[in-house]
């Protein structure tokens, strides 16, 4: 078994859409990132490549390359699958949590989760995606941010 964390955060701009999980979420702002700035693939993607022992994600596709501008971050996710692939390991458990005071997530969690699945390949059952506010603290309590933790258990091939 391995364990790997991710954190990623992004500033709340005007005029580009919410991407959060793969899924668009209706809101007058979204992330703004040389990709698409989906901060609970890019955490997620960060906690695989950390229980594989390869860095974090600015390594793997970085913001100075013109080829990830704008970039839907499931790609970055299909990376880390092939990774996982490589080394014969997979997902046995994916725990997120997204902090955001806007807009309310509750009811998008469910689309999260099952996006989440689709995209690494495993169980709904597998996947947990939560949701807080910052009770009004700091760049993320007064809405200028959304922030995501993940933890990420691998395990090896069955047999």
């Amino acid at each position: 078994m391995l364990t790997g964390f991710g954190y990623d955060i992004h500033k709340l701009v005007k005029g580009r859409p919410l991407m959060l999980g793969g899924i668009k979420v209706p809101y007058p702002k979204g992330l703004l990132g040389h990709s698409d700035g989906d901060v609970l693939l890019h955490a997620v993607v960060d906690a695989v490549l950390g229980a594989l022992g390869l860095g974090d994600i600015g390594e793997h596709f970085s913001d100075k390359d013109s080829r990830f501008k704008g970039a839907d971050s499931r790609l970055f996710a299909e990376e880390a699958r092939r990774l996982l692939k490589k080394k014969k390991l997979h997902i046995a458990n994916i725990d997120t949590t997204l902090v955001a005071e806007k807009p309310l997530l509750k009811f998008f969690k469910p689309k999260m989760r099952a996006s989440l699945a689709k995209i690494f390949g495993v169980s709904e059952s597998r996947v947990n995606v939560k949701a807080k506010t910052n009770e009004g603290l700091g760049a993320l309590g007064r809405g200028q941010a959304i922030a995501c933790f993940a933890v990420v258990t691998l395990h090896g091939e069955k047999k």
